[in-house]
């Protein structure tokens, strides 16, 4: 039993989920790049670039609009008979789907059966990461020491980071290919070789322990038979407030580091290796401020730093477009990196802040509901929606009060959530008002 105690620390579960999560992330973000810089061409080459672009940009967010009915799968199964198996699931799920996109013929092959297994095998992707995000989160913040949750539940927040820098930077890497080879067969080899990754994260996922907050609250039976019920009748308050202030770090991402490399490319006629190179220096950047603002979190409180990022987001959403459209290597360089610096901070306390919305025994469903709707039905189809308003206002300032819209509503969802930060320190309250572990 000592062994058992012994092995189970939160630093082994907080690398543990850093790895799965940035796995599961890179396997995202190559088909994010890939949909701005090649999808429109390879499975859509039959229209004008800007409609195959929003054609290719809405295949991204089918996948994303399947990510709440992952989380309500994986959280229901993750409430039920613990997080561990639920990580081990979403991996294998996440890494199939993303070896088999690389393996999808053309439509000059096979014609329109290309982009419909493309939009099948974008859900499936999107079913597995509804629930890993609340694994890992729940993994690295209910091992944590109490007072220590914001600096260890960043940790699969910085997996985020990692991973677009690991897939900008290979996409950038192959950019330098022949355009003719690079667009026939090089986009293939980030999502052909990720298989390399998932064999890798199974191995450590494998040997992962369970949340120690689960098992307490199983050994007390308090696990409920519904979950999904229990959340949305005694907690519905809660999954709002989680919804929205998730919402502005998750949209503000899609658009200032996704939907920004075809904007700069295709609209304002920046090099694509120039934008690419902008996006590693802003993930660079936000890969040392996520755990900066953690640790600032542990200290002031997790609402603070949360404000911040939301105020942050919301103030510089013209400026933004600003930066971008003087279309020189510095101007979109600074422009992504002064963006990050907003997504950073809120991104980095959600684990923590969103966990401290819900008790143990619902936990899981709870925040990927939350999380889910927020970063799936709404951040997921920013893309699509930002290509869309671009192709009407032939200009970036709707996109931009998009950005300010969502950020007001996140300030707005931080202002009205609990004073968990000033709470004792064992208990939180559900909306049924009865006091629960906080494990």
């Amino acid at each position: 039993m000592e062994t058992v105690k012994a092995e189970r620390t939160p630093v082994t579960a907080a690398f543990s989920s850093l790895l799965g999560s940035c796995i599961e992330w890179y396997d995202f973000y190559i088909y994010g790049t890939a949909t701005a810089l090649v999808f429109n061409a390879i499975f859509f080459p039959s229209f004008d670039p800007l409609v195959g672009t929003l054609l290719a940009f809405g295949t991204f967010s089918a996948g994303a609009v399947m990510r709440p009915l992952g989380g309500i799968i994986c959280g229901h199964f993750g409430d039920k008979i613990g997080r561990k198996s639920m990580l081990i699931w979403t991996l294998i799920l996440m890494g199939g789907a993303t070896v088999l996109i690389g393996l999808v013929p053309s439509y000059a092959q096979i014609g329109i059966a290309a982009p419909i297994l493309l939009i099948l095998l974008r859900c499936v992707q999107g079913i597995a990461f509804g629930g890993e995000w609340a694994g890992a989160a729940l993994i690295a913040v209910e091992h944590a020491p109490e007072k220590r949750q914001g600096f260890f539940g960043c940790f699969p927040q910085m997996g985020s980071p990692i991973a677009l820098f690991l897939s900008t930077g290979t996409f950038a890497l192959l950019a330098m290919m022949p355009k003719d080879d690079f667009m026939s067969w090089g986009w293939r080899i980030p999502f052909v070789a990720s298989a390399i990754l998932i064999v890798i994260g199974l191995m450590f996922r494998v040997k992962l322990l369970e949340s120690p907050a689960f098992v307490e609250a199983q050994a007390r039976g308090e696990t409920v038979q519904a979950p999904i019920k229990t959340v949305l009748q005694t907690n519905l308050k809660n999954v709002l407030i989680g919804f929205g202030v998730v919402l502005c770090t998750t949209v503000a991402f899609y658009v200032q580091a996704i939907f920004v490399v075809s904007y700069a490319t295709q609209t304002v006629g920046a090099d694509r290796q120039t934008v690419l190179n902008a996006v590693l220096v802003g993930s660079f950047f936000e890969l040392l401020m996520i755990p900066a603002f953690a640790l600032l979190a542990d200290r002031v409180g997790l609402k603070p730093v949360a404000f911040f990022g939301a105020l942050w987001t919301t103030a510089f959403s013209f400026p933004f477009f600003k930066f971008i459209d003087a279309g020189t290597p510095l101007s979109i360089g600074l422009g992504i990196t002064l963006a990050m610096v907003g997504i950073s901070a809120l991104f980095a306390v959600l684990p923590a802040y969103v966990s401290k919305l819900f008790d143990t025994r619902v936990r899981f469903t709870g925040i990927s509901l939350s999380y889910g709707i927020a970063a799936g039905l709404i951040g997921g189809l920013t893309p699509l929606l930002s290509s869309s308003l671009f192709l009407w206002a032939k200009s970036a300032w709707p996109i931009a009060l998009y950005l300010v819209g969502i950020g007001t509503i996140s300030m707005i969802a931080v202002l009205a959530s609990p004073s968990f930060d000033r709470q004792p320190s064992r208990k939180t309250v559900m909306g049924d008002g009865l006091p629960r572990s906080a494990s």
